[in-house]
C-alpha cells in the first residue's frame, strides 16, 4: 500500500552571534547577559536541541546564515509572513533590528531561485509588520490573528489580507511583556487556540471568544503565560515548547496532543522561545495534494 508523506519546512538560524545586547521588551537585559560567561554556550546548546528535537519529529530546515552584529537574526518568526508559497518580507519598528531586513531578504531570495518559494513581496514602505511573530495563520478559520500595537502597525491589515486573499483579524496587544501575537496566541491544526486572555484589550478577548468555540479555547496565565507556553511549534500532534505546567499539559493532552518539551531560558531573557525561532515554509490555505512517499512505493 502507498502510504503519503509531506514534511513539515522550517526556516531558522543559528545563535552564532545571539546575544542579549540591547532591550527592546521587558525581557531583555543586557547588563545581566553581560556578566553571564556561560549564556552563549547554553544559548547554543538550547538551540541545537531545539533543532534536533524539530528535525526528529520529521521537520525539514532550512538555515539563514547568521550575521554579526544581529543577535535577533535567530528569531525567524519575524523575517516574514508565509503562505501557499508567497512572501511578505517584514518591516521592523526598532532600527536595531532593521538591519536584519536585508538579510533576510536574501535568504528568501536565494529560497525562491530554489524553487521553495514562489514569489517575494515587500509591504508598503509606510507599514511596519514584524513577519509572522504578529501574524499567526489559524490553518481552521482559514485566517491570520494579526497583532499591532508594540511592534507591528494595525494599517498592516489591509496588506497582509491582500498579499494572501485571507482574513485578517487584527488585535491590539496590550501587555508590553506580550509584544508580538506569537508570545500570546497559537493557532493548533485541530482548531484549538491557546491564548493568553491578560495579553489582550477587552475588545480583544471579546474578539478571541466570539470566533473560537468555548471548547477549542485554552486559556493560560500565571506560568505558563511567563514562560511564553503559547510561543509553542506544532507539527502533526506534537506541539514543542519551552516548558509546560500540569494544566496546560492535561488540557492539551486530552485533546489529542502530546506536548514536547524542550527548555529554551536563554531565549527566554531576549523575549523569544520555540515559535520565534522558526517559521513555517509550507503554509498552505488549501490542502494540497499530497505526494507518494518514493522510499514507501519502491
Amino acid at each position: 500500500m502507498t502510504t503519503l508523506k509531506r514534511n513539515a519546512r522550517l526556516l531558522m538560524c543559528a545563535p552564532e552571534h545571539f546575544a542579549v545586547s540591547y532591550a527592546i521588551n521587558p525581557w531583555m537585559d543586557p547588563a545581566s547577559w553581560a556578566r553571564d560567561n556561560r549564556a552563549h554556550a547554553a544559548a547554543a546548546r538550547e538551540w541545537a536541541d531545539l533543532h534536533r528535537t524539530l528535525a526528529g519529529l520529521g521537520a525539514d530546515i532550512d538555515l539563514v546564515p547568521s550575521v554579526p552584529g544581529l543577535p535577533d537574526l535567530v528569531f525567524t518568526a519575524n523575517a516574514a509572513v508565509v503562505l501557499d508559497r508567497q512572501v511578505l518580507l517584514a518591516r521592523f519598528r526598532h532600527p536595531v533590528r532593521q538591519r536584519e531586513q536585508v538579510h533576510f531578504e536574501a535568504a528568501f531570495r536565494s529560497l525562491q531561485a530554489r524553487g521553495v518559494v514562489d514569489a517575494v513581496r515587500k509591504l508598503p514602505p509606510d507599514v511596519v509588520l514584524e513577519g509572522a511573530g504578529d501574524c499567526v495563520w489559524d490553518e481552521t478559520r482559514k485566517l491570520f490573528w494579526m497583532g499591532y500595537g508594540p511592534r507591528s502597525d494595525a494599517a498592516a491589515r489591509q496588506p497582509v489580507a491582500d498579499a494572501f486573499g485571507q482574513d485578517v483579524i487584527a488585535l491590539e496587544l496590550a501587555d508590553p511583556r506580550f509584544y508580538h501575537m506569537d508570545t500570546a496566541l497559537s493557532a493548533l491544526p485541530g482548531g484549538e487556540v491557546v491564548y493568553l486572555p491578560d495579553a489582550f484589550t477587552k475588545a480583544g478577548r471579546d474578539t478571541i471568544r466570539a470566533r473560537v468555540a468555548p471548547e477549542q479555547r485554552i486559556e493560560i496565565a500565571g506560568d505558563d503565560g511567563r514562560r511564553l507556553a503559547a510561543n509553542a511549534v506544532c507539527l502533526g500532534n506534537a506541539v514543542v515548547m519551552s516548558g509546560c505546567g500540569p494544566r496546560l499539559r492535561a488540557a492539551l493532552s486530552e485533546r489529542g496532543y502530546r506536548v514536547v518539551t524542550t527548555p529554551l531560558p536563554s531565549f527566554l531573557r531576549s523575549g523569544g522561545s520555540a515559535f520565534c525561532l522558526t517559521l513555517r515554509l509550507d503554509r498552505r490555505s488549501v490542502a494540497a495534494a499530497a505526494t507518494p512517499d518514493r522510499a514507501a512505493v519502491a
